[in-house]
């Protein structure tokens, strides 16, 4: 589990490739000397585990799946990532619970400056946006960032100069891709009351379903 507070930069020194998966060594200026092989560790979001661990590097296995669904399979050595170490129980959430499961990629359609900030809009694939509310959290790159407003196709964050200086947002352009992870929380919401108003249609009689009269005047409707 992880904030999405991004500690530090890091670089891709080495890609190899493994069938349709990769294997990532990645070099920071974290101090890893309390890193174990078998942690898990966010890079650009993406929740991996070290297989090799240096006191300023890993080493990391991706799957197939991860490098399908995320940002990596177009990385090249070199590329510059977020990096962030698991969360501590005993830790402060500053950002926002992530879970370092990328849903998705959007693509970043514009850049603009409003006072000291630079707001992105960024686009993303319906099913994506579905699971945005305004003033809700996203993950972009790894990043617990707030949605200032959505649509069903896009959404827009505000970035502060702190937030562009010490991650990877700040060297993003127009028409880049990034790896979107959308509120954990917000999803199990949306599972459990789709489930329960399945389960409630299955048990209606064909052709009717549970909005009457009575339940529009008990919520202001009539």
């Amino acid at each position: 589990m992880f904030t999405g507070i991004i500690e530090s930069f890091g670089a891709i020194k080495r890609i190899e490739s493994k069938g349709e998966g990769k294997i990532l060594s990645i070099g920071c200026d974290l101090d890893l000397s309390a890193t174990k092989i078998g942690d898990s560790i966010a890079v650009n979001g993406a929740c991996l585990t070290a297989v090799s661990v240096e006191k300023h590097g890993f080493k990391v296995d991706m799957a197939p799946e991860t490098v399908e669904r995320t940002t990596f399979k177009h990385m090249t050595v070199g590329s510059r990532v977020n990096i962030e170490r698991a969360l501590k129980f005993s830790d402060r959430i500053d950002g926002h619970l992530v879970s370092g499961h990328i849903d998705g990629t959007g693509i970043i359609s514009s850049i603009r400056r409003k006072s000291n900030a630079l707001i992105f809009r960024i686009n993303v694939p319906a099913k994506l946006a579905e699971d945005m509310i305004e003033k809700g959290s996203v993950a972009v790159e790894g990043i617990s960032l707030t949605i200032n407003q959505c649509t069903d196709k896009d959404f827009e964050v505000s970035i502060i100069p702190h937030t562009a200086g010490i991650t990877t947002i700040g060297h993003k352009k127009v028409g880049d891709a990034v790896n979107i992870e959308t509120d954990m929380i917000g999803k199990y919401i949306k599972k459990i009351i789709s489930k329960r108003n399945s389960s409630k249609n299955d048990a209606l009689p064909e052709g009717k379903n549970d909005i009457s009269t009575e339940l529009l005047a008990r919520n202001g409707f009539l």
